[in-house]
């Protein structure tokens, strides 16, 4: 059979999917028989959200604080046993695709280069005692590759909870985090912090995580629906963290904690460097690594802040933390582009015209994917309007818009 062939692809439109348990399960199912055929073992079903952060980017790596929270759209993983080792995996996203590999023999990475995410996954269960076993699995998705909100991760966790529950092997989220992060690494090829492993493996329905990525503590801030929405608006500009500016700019950051670690001995991070600590260490360091450095280091300062104001119900401080995060992803870190920067120019213009828009900003890794903003939830019809307005100006297109909310991390629908 060729599996890859009978699949379908998916378009993303998060505003007409139904995301509720038992529309997501039953659309799982069909969708898994169409491809696999028909059995009398049963069929279960994994769900796995995408990732949204509202603050603190490009500070996980840095051992640092973030603030994403899990949403609606969302990996599904149907999967049925096996009677043998096998792993078979499909995907609607990539229709011509398949990948299999045996748990007998070692895991490698191959073709198609998606499946390293669940090769990698796999791998590190393995390596970590897990009685792994065969089972077919096959992957839909609503989210938006390449945007910024964590499919990669997504499809991560959903392979490992996939895994898990077919091996009858409990795992708390922080410990699948840490290896669905290895599989990002040694797999995937991108070195990245533990933030969206975590977000789309702990989150909580209806809060952000503010998660401190040295300890992976979390401490949980409620987004009430009746005063906020969060609305992301998609530039349909794919990033692909596999090149080379996401590892430089890491590098960099490196490069940074060394160089003051001549005037505070012992530092290990960005984490441990105040404003001050910058400003007495600037002296001989290059430029661009300064400026890096300030962006990670005022970043971690602006996340905690941004956090006490939501606690408070300050949501226009909030707002206001958001603007000052993406003022310094664009000019200090450089992982903006010019459609997020229209996006977000957009959204400013509503909040200048009192449309209850608090903030927007950038999200994810850059280079293209998405932004993120945070307002009243009469506000998004005038945001959505204006982002669209902007865009068809500067590109004669609309962005994709959608308002979501926080929702559960990964979790087995039966």
């Amino acid at each position: 059979m060729n599996v890859a062939n009978s699949c379908t692809t998916l378009t993303f439109r998060a505003d007409m999917t139904d995301f509720s348990p038992k529309g997501t399960a039953t659309k799982a199912r069909q969708a898994f028989t169409a491809v696999y055929g028909v059995s009398t073992v049963p069929v279960h079903v994994i769900r796995a959200p995408g990732r949204v952060n509202l603050i603190g980017e490009h500070t996980d790596y840095n051992d640092g604080f973030v603030f994403p929270m899990a949403i609606e759209p969302q990996v599904t993983a149907a999967y049925r046993l096996r009677a043998d080792t096998t792993v078979r995996i499909a995907s609607t996203g990539f229709p011509n695709e398949s990948v299999e590999f045996s748990l007998s023999a070692p895991i490698s990475k191959g073709a198609p280069k998606w499946g390293d995410y669940s090769r990698g996954v796999a791998h590190f269960l393995k390596q970590a005692g897990v009685p792994l076993v065969g089972v077919d699995i096959l992957l839909t998705n609503t989210l938006p590759v390449g945007s910024g909100l964590s499919s990669s991760a997504a499809i991560e966790v959903a392979t490992g909870r996939v895994l898990l529950h077919a091996a009858k092997t409990p795992m708390d989220a922080p410990t699948l985090a840490k290896i669905c992060q290895q599989a990002e690494w040694h797999y995937a090829g991108v070195p990245c912090g533990i933030m969206d492993q975590m977000a789309v493996a702990g989150g909580k329905a209806g809060y952000a995580l503010l998660l401190d990525c040295r300890s992976l503590a979390i401490d949980y801030y409620p987004i009430p629906t009746h005063d906020l929405r969060v609305v992301i608006i998609n530039t349909l500009v794919k990033h692909e963290l596999t090149g080379g500016e996401y590892a430089e700019r890491k590098q960099q950051c490196v490069d940074a904690v060394a160089h003051l670690a001549k005037t505070k001995p012992g530092l290990t991070s960005l984490r441990d460097v105040t404003p001050a600590d910058l400003e007495a260490g600037k002296p001989g360091m290059p430029v661009l690594t300064y400026r890096r450095a300030r962006h990670v280091v005022t970043e971690i300062a602006r996340t905690t802040a941004a956090a006490a104001c939501l606690k408070a119900g300050d949501y226009p401080g909030f707002g206001k933390h958001m603007l000052a995060s993406h003022a310094s992803l664009r000019d200090d870190y450089e992982v903006s582009c010019e459609e997020l920067d229209v996006l977000v120019e957009a959204g400013k213009g509503v909040q200048r015209g009192g449309g209850g828009v608090y903030g927007i900003r950038m999200t994810g890794g850059g280079f293209g994917g998405c932004a993120v903003a945070l307002c009243q939830p009469d506000a998004v019809p005038a945001l959505t309007a204006a982002v669209n307005a902007a865009y068809q100006k500067a590109y004669n297109r609309n962005p994709d818009v959608f308002a979501t909310t926080a929702v559960e991390g990964a979790s087995v629908i039966e």
